[in-house]
């Protein structure tokens, strides 16, 4: 079939927006070079009388952090009865919490390291100082923390020395109100894509991800050279086959639909440990769903349009 009007929806006021409105833009304009009628709308007060005044054919959500992957925008087309690509709502809410998709992932079989999940009034009602020496006693170091929903790797850092982790702490509340606390697993870090392709969904090769000093944070996921990525992941075969069977594990476990992007280690034994899992994957030109499109042989434009049309 023809598509006659297709909106993305990018921007949003969540602390990703500008990531958002770079991945839109990336999505648009790959459409587009497939003569599909595109309109880049951002999530605003005038997206609801537009998209009732004039309902698309379908919208393609690139909306990153709050609203974007929590399920509530989505809640709001299924309302409007506007097809979208992605996840449906309650799906998104469980994966969105990061210790929520740990617990899921966790009874599919898969490994993801041991951790602890404490909102900020636990520190305030417990006392500070004594629930960071717990968590270091019962969880060792070094340790990762991050805020229990949210991505980007805003508010993400590890925690090598004991004295490090209430600035960590700090750094992480400043993103959301509970933090997550794992145990640091050492090894290869790798992202796996997933898109649906008839009717199943395909694992693209996996995407390895050297940050400078080892660290991947906001800076070095979206400032192009800062970060080097290998793919396919320089991994043994069995690691391989290993990690993109946890990212399609990952994927049908959450009940996730059409795409996701599911992050890793692999351990320096071959075993693969789950870290994360992102219902709407960043398509800027340095972001690993259109990285492993690419070295997988397909168009990012035919990818998006594929995926739209599964939803007829």
């Amino acid at each position: 079939m023809e598509l006659g009007h297709v909106v993305v929806l990018a921007g949003g006021l969540s602390y990703e927006r500008e990531v958002s409105l770079r991945s839109g833009r990336r999505v648009a304009e790959a459409l587009r070079t497939l003569d599909i009628p595109v309109e880049l709308r951002d999530a605003d007060a005038t997206l609801l009388d537009s998209l009732t005044d004039d309902p698309p054919d379908a919208v393609f959500p690139v909306l990153h952090g709050a609203a974007g992957e929590d399920g509530s925008i989505r809640d709001v087309l299924e309302l409007l009865d506007i097809r979208y690509v992605g996840a449906r709502p309650d799906a998104c809410r469980v994966a969105w919490d990061k210790p929520t998709a740990k617990s899921v992932v966790r009874r599919a079989g898969l490994r993801t390291p041991e951790s602890v999940a404490l909102p900020k009034e636990v520190f305030h009602d417990l006392g500070a100082a004594s629930v960071l020496d717990q968590i270091v006693r019962s969880l060792g170091l070094p340790l990762f923390v991050k805020p229990t929903r949210g991505g980007s790797a805003l508010g993400a850092s590890i925690v090598n020395e004991a004295s490090d982790l209430s600035a960590a702490m700090v750094g992480c509340f400043a993103y959301g109100d509970a933090a997550l606390v794992e145990r640091c697993v050492s090894g290869t870090e790798v992202s796996v894509s997933v898109i649906e392709r008839h009717g199943r969904p395909t694992a693209l090769p996996a995407v390895e991800i050297v940050a400078p000093g080892g660290k991947y944070d906001y800076t070095a996921r979206y400032d192009a050279g800062d970060t080097e990525f290998v793919t396919p992941a320089r991994l043994a075969p069995e690691a391989a086959e290993r990690a993109t069977a946890a990212a399609v594990t990952a994927h049908r476990a959450l009940g996730l639909r059409d795409l996701s992007r599911t992050d890793l280690i692999v351990d320096e034994d071959g075993e693969v440990h789950f870290l994360e899992v992102n219902v709407a994957p960043g398509m800027t030109e340095t972001s690993l769903l259109p990285r492993a499109v690419s070295v997988a042989g397909l168009d990012l434009g035919e990818v998006c349009r594929d995926l739209i049309l599964a939803r007829f």
